[in-house]
């Protein structure tokens, strides 16, 4: 895990609540991928800002989480999350303990995927569900993204009038791995898992995601935010 979601843990909170309508946006999506689950895991719960709203607003509890942060798992905490401090290569996925296995805004964080994936679906109940949610490498946001990780900053000419007011912190930009949408399938049904359903948040282009909060959408053919959902028959 990279030491800078130690470093800036802070500032992770501050770049959501200076993007509310992204927040809600983005929160409707994990949301909505829950419906019908019952005991869920967090994995990269990070400062467990997702998983308060989701209790507090939409009825969610979440009360499992896995974080390689320190410094985020005492924020997660304070939230009310019970935090295992473990990468998602190490983390310990319970056997059978969990329905849902929950990876929002993770997986681009996380360098062996695969193996992760696979020691999921070997970890879930028949009828249970994985979720990967992040940006997709081939999506507005991916692509500004990497170019500015290319770059090393946001201040470049070639991103002049291309990104948002006030842009993801590149500290966390810098340690991402985006994938696209098509490995995330590949590695899914690698492990076994079928069907797989696909929701989608952030259709606009970024300049404008924060103009309105968003309802999510079927599919993945234009969000900037998705989520694939794997089911275990």
């Amino acid at each position: 895990m990279n030491s800078s979601f130690d470093e800036y843990a802070a500032d992770y909170d501050k770049w959501f609540m200076a993007n509310p309508n992204v927040l809600l946006s983005e929160t409707r999506l994990v949301a909505a991928t829950l419906e019908g689950s019952r005991r869920i895991l967090s994995v990269g719960c990070g400062s467990g800002l997702f998983e308060k709203i989701l209790r507090d607003s939409f009825g969610i509890d979440i009360r499992d989480g896995i974080e390689p942060s320190e410094c985020m798992a005492a924020i997660a905490r304070k939230r009310g999350l019970n935090v295992t401090v473990a990468t998602a290569e190490e983390a310990d996925y319970g056997d059978g303990l969990y329905d849902t296995i929950l990876f929002n805004g993770s997986p681009g964080y996380i360098t062996d995927l695969t193996s992760v994936v696979d020691r999921v679906y070997k970890a879930l109940p028949a009828g249970g569900r994985i979720i990967l949610i992040d940006v997709p490498k081939e999506s507005s946001y991916g692509i500004m993204y990497n170019l500015a990780k290319a770059l090393g900053t946001w201040q470049h000419p070639l991103l002049e009038g291309v990104y948002p007011p006030d842009p993801y912190p590149i500290e966390f930009v810098n340690a991402a791995n985006w994938r696209t949408t098509d490995e995330k399938i590949a590695l899914m049904q690698r492990a076994g898992f079928s069907p797989i359903r696909f929701m989608q948040t952030l259709t606009t282009h970024p300049l404008h995601s924060e103009r309105q909060a968003e309802e999510p959408v079927e599919g993945y053919d234009r969000g900037d935010y998705v989520a694939a959902i794997g089911f275990k028959l």
